[in-house]
């Protein structure tokens, strides 16, 4: 059985060329011969669009591809800085992307990785651009040329305000490059692109079946250097970008930048820091919050941001995104608090394909991961004490490859007393058939990750991840995100 453990507790910044193609290397061959790179691997052809939107298609006639310095004067990489007006959506069509994108923006840090600087259109030009994403356990390193798709002098997908400026044009082209073309990038879930576009663990929440310890994962995401997200979902295009009574605004991408406990008519109130690019948002109820609450707090009715309970927050708003990012995307402060394993695992049929525990007579021949915990959270909720867990199971389906996706999840259990200190290879049937010893489970969705916070005693426990149905093959990636101490292994 083939599971491998890798700890990544520390700083990790090792990338891997995509086809083997080195950016430095290919625009110094360029300069040299004075050609503008032109790029073999995902041409500026109907190829590189996609079934639908390629050769004779009525969708792009009239398309051309265009480098930025035949679209206007004084092309520019980056202009003022990287902000979310500078992700306009196009004919395209790809919104999880362009929402992903712009989460990029919000964490200078996150996006340096993404985009690496210092790249422009007139210090060593020549017609090529790079920028990292997230694949699978991996940051690959992905070339583009900048033959853009346009049409009449305009780029025809991704754009920014600012005419002149084109790194999010570039990137989403090396997001096309990756998933094989243009058109399959619109079909990418929005959960999907958020890792993509940070390596970190993305969940997604339904704030009408918001679970009961959804402020403490929040809290936690936060003191984590999660990225998080929110809107108020519509139900017709006539809805969109309308107001409600409290003047928030439906289907408008807003980002959460802190969760806190305050005193408040003598009762303790979870609050969240809500960004509104737009504008701001005040409350008079915060008249009976004290003066050095506010202080803590850094209370500002400023820059777009304003304090809503929490209570409210689920009431308004519908869904909820929250992008956890590893420690080797963290700064040196945020990283040195949490620990970070990632497991490599494979389904195979007759002999690790177990299927979930509603068969267990295969159930317990599935990979199993060994953790312990042994750090208690600093605070508390509901009177709950615990380790907090981020356990995220995700898929190798490759997208450009029209993999299917199988229902995925797994299963927590805590190891017997008899079991714990020893050196424990897997756990048996007569085990993990003791229902006092399940933990927890996740839920099992047929997406590339399930990913979900918990909150455990410590302990020793074992992680099985598995498809729902039996012999089902495939392979895997187990991420596991803790507090410092938290202690792996796989058997």
């Amino acid at each position: 059985m083939a599971n491998t453990a890798t700890d990544l507790t520390g700083t990790s910044t090792k990338t891997i060329l995509f086809n083997q193609q080195d950016f430095k290397q290919l625009r110094s061959d360029c300069l040299k011969t004075g050609f503008l790179f032109c790029d073999p691997t995902f041409p500026a052809s109907s190829a590189s669009l996609g079934d639908e939107l390629g050769l004779n298609s009525s969708k792009t006639k009239g398309l051309e591809w265009k480098r930025p310095t035949e679209l206007c004067s004084d092309p520019q990489f980056i202009v003022d800085g990287a902000t979310r007006t500078d992700i306009c959506q196009g004919f395209l069509g790809d919104c999880s992307v362009m929402a992903a994108m712009a989460c990029l923006t919000l964490s200078p840090h996150v996006l340096n990785r993404v985009v690496p600087p210092h790249q422009s259109f007139t210090s060593q030009y020549a017609g090529i651009f790079h920028f990292q994403l997230w694949q699978f356990g991996q940051w690959v390193d992905v070339v583009v040329d900048d033959c853009l798709p346009s049409r009449r002098g305009k780029l025809l997908f991704n754009h920014s305000v600012e005419k002149r400026e084109f790194w999010s044009a570039l990137l989403e082209k090396a997001y096309a490059k990756v998933n094989g073309s243009y058109e399959a990038v619109r079909g990418v879930p929005r959960i999907e692109a958020f890792e993509d576009f940070t390596g970190g663990t993305s969940e997604s929440y339904d704030l009408k079946e918001a679970p009961p310890l959804l402020f403490h994962v929040m809290r936690k995401a936060l003191q984590l250097g999660s990225l998080l997200g929110c809107k108020i979902s519509v139900l017709s295009d006539e809805e969109v970008e309308k107001d409600t009574d409290q003047k928030l605004v439906k289907s408008h991408a807003y980002s959460i930048t802190a969760a806190e406990q305050v005193h408040y008519s003598g009762s303790l109130v979870e609050l969240l820091r809500i960004r509104n690019p737009w504008g701001y948002l005040e409350s008079k109820e915060w008249d009976q919050v004290l003066p050095e609450e506010k202080k803590k707090l850094n209370y500002s009715a400023e820059d777009g941001e304003f304090w809503m309970s929490y209570n409210d927050f689920l009431f308004q708003y519908t869904n909820l995104n929250i992008s956890n990012l590893t420690p080797d995307m963290l700064s040196s402060d945020q990283a040195g608090h949490w620990t970070y394993a990632e497991f490599e695992g494979e389904w195979k049929v007759g002999s690790t394909a177990g299927g979930c525990s509603k068969y267990p007579e295969t159930f317990s021949s599935n990979p199993q991961f060994f953790i312990r915990l042994e750090d208690m959270d600093d605070n508390t909720l509901d009177g709950e004490n615990g380790c907090s867990v981020l356990i995220g199971l995700m898929q190798k389906v490759v997208r450009s490859e029209s993999q299917d996706l199988h229902k995925i999840g797994f299963t927590i259990y805590k190891v017997p007393d008899e079991y714990k200190g020893r050196s424990i290879t897997r756990l048996g049937l007569d085990v993990l058939s003791k229902k006092k010893l399940a933990m927890a489970r996740s839920k099992f969705l047929k997406q590339r990750e399930v990913c979900e916070w918990f909150l455990l005693p410590p302990g020793e426990f074992v992680i099985i991840p598995s498809t729902y149905d039996p012999n089902q093959k495939g392979s895997f990636i187990l991420r596991v995100l803790s507090e410092i101490e938290a202690h792996t292994g796989s058997g």
